[in-house]
C-alpha cells in the first residue's frame, strides 16, 4: 500500500529506524483490531458511502467494510480528505 510504504519512508527519515519501526507496528496492530471488530470506529458516509475512519495517533485510517472482511482505501495524516479520496 503507498500510503503504508510512504508513512514508514517518512518516520525513517524523521525519527529513526527504531521508532518507525514501533509506528508501523502499531499500525498492524490497529488493522487487526479493524478487522476483528469493523463496526467499532465511526462511519463518514459524507465522504463516501460504507466508509468508516479509525484514528492511530496522527493519522486516519479510512477503510470499508462487507462480510468478506475490510478494504483500508487511505492511511492520511494532515491531508485534505476530500482530495485524497478522489
Amino acid at each position: 500500500m503507498k500510503d503504508l510504504d510512504r508513512l514508514y519512508e517518512f518516520g525513517v527519515e524523521q525519527f529513526g529506524l527504531k521508532q518507525a519501526d514501533r509506528y508501523f507496528d502499531g499500525l498492524i496492530a490497529r488493522f487487526e483490531i479493524i478487522a476483528r471488530n469493523p463496526w467499532l470506529a465511526p462511519a463518514v458516509e459524507h465522504l463516501l458511502s460504507g466508509l468508516r475512519r479509525s484514528v492511530y495517533f496522527s493519522h486516519s485510517i479510512y477503510y470499508l467494510s462487507d462480510a468478506s472482511g475490510i478494504q483500508i482505501i487511505r492511511i492520511l495524516g494532515r491531508e485534505d480528505v476530500t482530495q485524497a479520496l478522489r
